[in-house]
């Protein structure tokens, strides 16, 4: 039985609560010293002879302070000294309070992908996964930084309110219901930013797309002639992306003009009450400039924050999301098991399968024994339900309808999950990382020694890599580039065959290869007979002519079965 998971949210009090007390604590304290080296410049003033120290110098009398301008300066640098220390571990510690909700984010989305049904990951685009695991997250970062931000200025200006409240009560409250009608009147400001936000992740997600896209069509398109038409395509995702981008900006804009202006007319207009209706003093009036003239900046920034954070939190919802999906469709983890040994014959019985969405069934009435140590050959045209079906012999899917067996236990649950162990893959695309050969194959057995290395290469026909200019250290380049195609694909064979599997599934494996080296992999095929169970997938070619039966798909169905 799997453990209930939970929802995905951005901050988890029982993870991340102790960060965010040392964050918020540092908050409040450069908030309070902000307000204490302002609300000192009362008695300096007063010191110095200006009228109207009022309630600051009874506090400070009160509190055993002298007036003397030597101790009034002193304290003031230490609270300057101090405030700058805090500033800088409050920075520090919501760069590392944002990493660990951005990072967890992250991985948490990538282990939701890696431990997803692979039903649910055929569903996916891979451009737009890959731009939200990437560039969109770091949004999230920037989501983060801004309510971080946000609270900062908010403490802040919580801080200079207190001062300016000890200095003139009807003062203070007349800047604080200023400031708080001006955040207010930018709420469909902010709910505009957010639309903003989804605009510019869709437009970002269609920049990846074309570029994930055309990066896997360059071939093709320089074998047409299609450079101007495909630099155009991307010329117009690029537009619509810095269109989103603009109008952004001039949202922002529009709101910081306002506030400026506004932000003015209000300070004036205090001052003038101050002094002609309420006929504050000179130790008193300079101070509560001083407090506006820093609350007004502040506000800004608190409503930039606050736009920049509505605008980016789409980011976050896709993030969420996908969290979400593939949460749910996570594989079970049950108890380890061991993978039935395929002994006797793979089997599939009365099997449906039909993926969301589709028009028909990828795969119905299926009826199928494979025995063991056979070579099949699996053909059909393209969307009969070849791969499908060898998903479902690998354990990767189970049916809708029907069950599959591997001498007579059903794959089902942990014991499909731990058959996979005893399945290797070879398709069509070699999948081959930018590090060594040794690196590479590794993946597929990280304890393998040396001579289970060599032995799987010449099991695969590819003793090319130890006339290599660094042997197994050579590196492959990005993609396996540094080799030809007949090399990357026996190079694949190779690694699949470090897995000792029972089953061993050749998707299209040398429909890309020329005859020659078609028939080096052929060779290599040939030689497993009697090891192991072979699945051919493919039209065509050497490999089927090597099989035992041939299987014809048409449809989803299987046409009458055909010996090689």
């Amino acid at each position: 039985m799997s453990a209930p998971i939970a929802p995905p949210r951005l901050f988890d009090p029982a993870r991340h609560g102790l960060a965010a007390l040392g964050v918020g604590a540092l908050t409040v304290l450069g908030a309070l010293t902000e307000g204490v080296g302002v609300l000192l410049l009362v008695p300096l003033l007063a010191s110095l002879g200006a009228p109207g120290g009022g309630r600051v110098d009874a506090l400070l009398a009160a509190l055993g302070l002298p007036l003397r301008l030597d101790l009034l300066l002193g304290l003031f640098v230490a609270v300057v000294a101090a405030r700058a220390l805090v500033v800088q571990a409050r920075a520090l510690a919501s760069f590392g309070f944002e990493a660990m909700l951005v990072d967890g984010l992250r991985q948490r989305a990538w282990r939701g992908l890696i431990e997803c049904e692979w039903r649910a990951l055929l569903g996916l685009r891979r451009a737009g996964t890959v731009s939200l695991l990437g560039a969109r997250l770091d949004q999230v970062g920037y989501h983060v930084n801004q309510v971080l931000q946000a609270a900062a200025a908010l403490a802040t200006l919580s801080g200079l309110g207190l001062a300016a409240l000890a200095i003139s009560p009807r003062l203070a409250g007349g800047l604080a219901l200023a400031g708080a009608a001006v955040l207010l009147g930018f709420h469909a400001a902010r709910r505009r930013a957010a639309v903003l936000g989804q605009h510019y992740g869709e437009a970002h997600a269609g920049v990846h797309g074309q570029l994930d896209e055309g990066l896997g069509a360059l071939r093709l398109i320089k074998g047409l002639g299609r450079e101007e038409v495909a630099i155009g395509q991307l010329t117009r995702q690029v537009d619509a992306m810095r269109r989103a981008q603009r109008a952004w900006l001039v949202n922002a804009g529009r709101g910081q003009l306002a506030l400026q202006c506004g932000g003015a007319v209000l300070l004036a207009l205090l001052v003038w009450l101050a002094l002609a209706r309420w006929h504050l003093g000179v130790a008193q009036i300079l101070p509560m400039i001083a407090i506006a003239a820093r609350a007004l900046p502040l506000l800004g920034t608190l409503q930039q924050n606050l736009l920049a954070a509505a605008h980016s939190r789409p980011a976050l919802d896709a993030a969420l999301g996908l969290i979400a999906s593939t949460e749910a469709a996570r594989e079970g983890e049950g108890n380890a098991v061991p993978p039935p040994p395929l002994d006797h014959a793979l089997r599939l019985e009365g099997v449906d399968l039909r993926f969301a969405g589709a028009e028909r069934p990828a795969l119905e009435a299926i009826d199928l024994e494979i025995p063991a140590r056979s070579i099949v050959a699996l053909t059909g045209p393209s969307g009969a339900g070849k791969s499908t079906l060898a998903d479902l012999l690998g354990g990767l899917i189970e049916p809708d309808a029907g069950k599959v067996t591997v001498d007579g236990v059903a794959l089902e649950g942990a014991v499909r999950r731990a058959w996979r162990h005893r399945v290797a893959y070879v398709q069509q695309e070699p999948v081959l990382f930018a590090a060594s050969l040794r690196e590479n194959l590794l993946w597929a057995s990280p304890g393998a020694s040396e001579e289970r290395l060599r032995a799987a290469l010449r099991d695969a026909s590819a003793g090319f890599a130890f006339d290599l200019p660094q042997g197994l250290d050579t590196p492959v380049g990005d993609g396996g580039r540094a080799l030809s195609g007949g090399e990357r694909q026996r190079l694949m064979l190779a690694r699949a065959l470090l897995r000792d599997p029972a089953l061993l599934v050749l998707d299209e494996a040398t429909s890309a290869l020329d005859a020659a080296s078609e028939a080096q992999v052929a060779q290599a095929i040939a030689a497993l007979r009697g090891r192991m169970t072979v699945v051919v997938i493919g039209h065509r070619g050497a490999l089927l002519a090597l099989a035992d039966r041939v299987i014809e798909l048409d449809a989803g169905r299987i046409a009458p079965a055909k010996r090689a």
